[in-house]
């Protein structure tokens, strides 16, 4: 048997294998949040890490709030024991319906004083840093999940222009809707005189597409994926346009 030597020194360690590095939270049924984040953060030398909470089809009001108690467990299962540079929330309208300042608290708890992101809040930064006040919307959810987006935005102060939905129901087949149908639906959700277009749903693939989607919409867009990985990166201290689209071009306002 070939001898197995010990080698005469420990190895030296670096601080963290990455100088940077962020938490993912994604849905167990997702299939494009981590794709998006790998493809736009992760080649900007930014650690990326997920872990995946319990969902259940449809996507209906009551399914998206019954997420908020395995929140805290879910974020502390990402890397126990060590810091995270901020934990970013993979649905859009949960953190809608359980609200913001619900879905920050409950990540805290499982990592505490971590930044978390939450794609409504980088939607909202996107919006006020491209200086938008008037938007149309376009989501893939049903009137009844859709509802809370149009109040919110309102009660923050955006003009509502036009809102669309899709009607759909299982956040699976939203990520299968078909990159040329997101730019068709796209181009016929922007009113006349809206300032920017935003794409909910973490599950619909339009961050990759950003760039097609604004030349057909004429305005600029904002996904849920593409405004999250914009924020990360401005939040790690990354200021370059890591992908295409105007608000790759913006600082965080």
């Amino acid at each position: 048997m070939t001898e197995i030597l010990k080698a005469p020194r420990s190895p030296r360690l670096d601080a963290r294998p990455y100088p940077r590095r962020i938490g993912l939270l994604a849905l167990s049924t997702d299939h494009t949040f981590e794709m998006d984040f790998a493809r736009i953060v992760a080649p900007r030398g930014i650690g990326v890490y997920a872990n995946r909470i319990a969902f259940a089809n449809p996507v209906t009001p009551e399914t998206l709030a019954a997420m908020e108690p395995d929140l805290a467990e879910t974020a502390a299962l990402i890397l126990p024991g060590e810091d995270l540079d901020a934990v970013v929330y993979g649905c859009t309208s949960a953190s809608v319906v359980i609200g913001d300042a619900a879905v920050r608290a409950a990540v805290q708890r499982g990592k505490p004083g971590v930044e978390v992101i939450t794609p409504i809040s980088a939607v909202l930064k996107g919006l006020q840093a491209l200086g938008a006040a008037r938007i149309s919307v376009l989501t893939p959810y049903t009137p009844e999940t859709s509802a809370p987006f149009a109040r919110l935005f309102e009660a923050e102060g955006l003009a509502l222009d036009r809102f669309t939905c899709l009607n759909m129901l299982d956040d699976r087949d939203m990520a299968r809707v078909a990159l040329d149908e997101i730019i068709d639906f796209a181009r016929s959700a922007v009113a006349p005189g809206s300032e920017a277009l935003f794409i909910s749903c973490t599950a619909i693939r339009a961050a990759g597409i950003i760039d097609r989607i604004e030349a057909a919409a004429g305005v600029p867009v904002i996904s849920s994926n593409y405004a999250a990985a914009w924020n990360a990166l401005r939040h790690c201290g990354d200021s370059t346009a890591a992908a295409p689209g105007h608000l790759m071009t913006l600082n965080l306002p």
